[in-house]
């Protein structure tokens, strides 16, 4: 019920980014404890999977203008991206730093990005593996999420991998 509650609030996030509808409540905020937030969050998943979970906050607070939640809910789909994508025993890094404005990393040792599919990361609806019979759910539409609500805040998002296998890294740029 849970995970169909999360596909429909996509779907409606979407829509509103699409139709101009979504609304920021922009103020000056702590990227740190939004991630410090996000990071509480994760810790049951990454328990589960024996994830380890390290958080590398360079910068105390880490001022950016913007909307709490929805950074909070890029942060999140970011590293609920890497936790189903990192096999037990991995790990995935959340590094906040002062760089260009404030810049969030999720780096993870999962199961890395194609170089094919790289450019369309961040494309609604798309997927690596679009068959019926893929291992992970889900509709393609988080990471496309967070990169329109990056940019509704006047940054931008950036994925890396050095291919299948690799682990992956996603990072996030915003003023400050």
């Amino acid at each position: 019920m849970r995970a169909q509650a999360r596909l429909i609030e996509d779907l409606l996030d979407i829509s509103r980014i699409v139709t101009g509808k979504l609304r920021l409540q922009v103020k000056t905020v702590d990227a740190a404890a939004i991630v410090d937030a996000a990071i509480e969050v994760a810790l049951p998943a990454t328990t589960a999977k024996r994830i380890r979970l390290v958080r590398d906050i360079a910068v105390r607070p880490a001022l950016a203008v913007g909307d709490a939640d929805r950074l909070q809910q890029v942060v999140w789909n970011l590293l609920s991206n890497a936790v189903k994508f990192t096999p037990a025993g991995g790990t995935i890094t959340v590094r906040v730093a002062r760089e260009h404005g404030i810049t969030l990393t999720v780096t993870d040792t999962g199961t890395g990005i194609d170089p094919v599919f790289l450019p369309h990361i961040f494309d609604p609806f798309r997927q690596a593996d679009g068959s019926p019979s893929r291992e992970h759910g889900g509709l393609g539409l988080g990471l496309a999420i967070v990169r329109q609500l990056v940019e509704l805040h006047g940054g931008s998002v950036a994925a890396r991998s050095e291919g299948l296998g690799h682990g992956s890294v996603f990072e996030v740029r915003l003023p400050s």
